[in-house]
């Protein structure tokens, strides 16, 4: 593709945008073109001169999410445009239309299924008439889930042992701050949750799987509960105690069934999906901790969705643009583990680990490694475009570069 930059980051004057670039300065290759956009042409210039000098001669671009003739002209410019900007069911939808009618690849940070759903509604069809890759959620949500996946399917088709069943992935260690960009996704999730049309759609375990204007009708029953504490050596006999829920489950769990449904339903006819969270192993105490974790999850998520309550929530909860301290986004770390029993009764195991705040540095990292794959890799790609998943639009080629940049990324078989 003949265009002036490589990567473009929309959103760079904000908290994870500044992080995203400063990723980019510090791993792009030598000659990598890259600008930074955002509504701001003063915030823009001083995130620039915070980047240092290997930023000092990139170009900034003056962009608003709202004025969509904007976004068309930035697509038009460059291969990838890595977005920040969210929450992106108020904020996204003009620029997936706009990548996707450019031909320009696409990387963003959503955790929101209503926007995916739209995105592949609006914008799947034009995205593989046009050529471009249209990869949301490249962070924290949803890379360690879906190439978590990804990966028991690579291993397990190397060692011909069959196909996936029901697959678990454990949080087994996550430490970090809450990101005020994910506070503020559930307050607009928790708005347009008021429509019984949207609340069908969260509540359908398919609901990213299937083609434009496609929604399969999938009972809330057909995959494991999103909300259910899970026996820990139901999972995996290594296991010991009880699971609690994955906070974020109920959107990553949808992503990795999308990535089945892109690849043919490469990982299964039993392969059903559920994500959970280690509260430690210890039998009794584990399930009452699993427990308070579901019930806390469950009230936090009800008073979000009740104006009063969600009033009291804001004055303590972080505020979309801001950001943990430099020693909480060092000092944080991850790691996921999943699991899964072949149809040949065989057991492996996948793993991601890394160190860095998970919802910030370690989400810079994936998220800037993402959009250098979607611009430096293109003949290494599978030959894929519309709206895709990470697993699905770079693979092992996302895989390489995390690794590269300091992530443990790898599967194996149990013994």
């Amino acid at each position: 593709m003949s265009r002036e930059f490589d990567i473009v980051v929309f959103g760079a004057t904000g908290f994870v945008g500044e992080l995203t670039a400063a990723h980019l300065a510090d791993r792009a290759p030598a000659g990598t073109r890259i600008a930074l956009a955002g509504r701001s042409e003063t915030k823009l210039a001083a995130v620039r001169r915070r980047l240092g000098d290997v930023a000092a001669q990139w170009p900034l671009i003056v962009a608003d999410a709202s004025t969509p003739s904007t976004l068309d002209a930035l697509c038009e410019r460059t291969q990838v445009v890595c977005t920040t900007v969210g929450p992106y069911m108020r904020y996204g939808e003009n620029m997936v239309i706009a990548a996707a009618t450019a031909g320009t690849d696409y990387v963003d940070l959503t955790g929101e299924v209503p926007f995916v759903r739209y995105s592949i509604d609006k914008a799947d069809d034009v995205a593989r008439s046009s050529g471009a890759r249209i990869v949301h959620s490249c962070g924290f949500d949803s890379v360690p889930s879906d190439l978590g996946a990804y990966l028991l399917h690579r291993a397990i088709t190397a060692d011909g042992a069959g196909e996936m069943t029901d697959t678990t992935m454990v949080v087994t260690s996550l430490r970090g701050g809450v990101s005020g960009g994910t506070v503020d996704s559930v307050r607009a999730l928790a708005e347009m949750a008021k429509d019984g049309e949207v609340r069908r759609l969260l509540l359908n375990p398919q609901a990213l799987s299937g083609g434009a204007g496609d929604v399969p009708r999938a009972s809330i029953n057909s995959e494991p509960g999103d909300m259910t504490p899970v026996d820990a050596s139901s999972v995996d006999p290594s296991l010991r105690g009880t699971l609690a829920p994955f906070f974020m489950a109920s959107y990553n769990t949808r992503v990795v069934r999308r990535s089945n449904f892109l690849l043919d339903g490469a990982y299964g006819d039993g392969f059903r999906y559920q994500e959970t969270m280690s509260v430690g192993g210890v039998p009794g105490l584990s399930a009452a901790l699993a427990g308070v974790v579901t019930v806390g999850t469950g009230v936090f998520l009800g008073a979000m969705s009740f104006a009063p309550t969600r009033r009291v929530l804001d004055a303590v909860l972080p505020k979309p643009g801001s950001g943990p301290s430099d020693r909480t986004r060092e000092t944080g770390n991850f790691v996921t583990q999943t699991f899964t029993t072949t149809t040949s009764g065989r057991r492996y195991r996948s793993q991601m680990r890394a160190h860095g705040d998970p919802g910030y540095k370690a989400t810079a990292v994936m998220l800037g490694e993402s959009a250098l794959a979607l611009a430096l890799d293109r003949d290494a790609l599978p030959d894929r475009s519309g709206v895709l998943t990470p697993a699905v639009a770079m693979g092992d080629v996302l895989v390489d570069r995390l690794q590269t940049a300091g992530f443990v990324v790898e599967a194996h078989e149990l013994t």
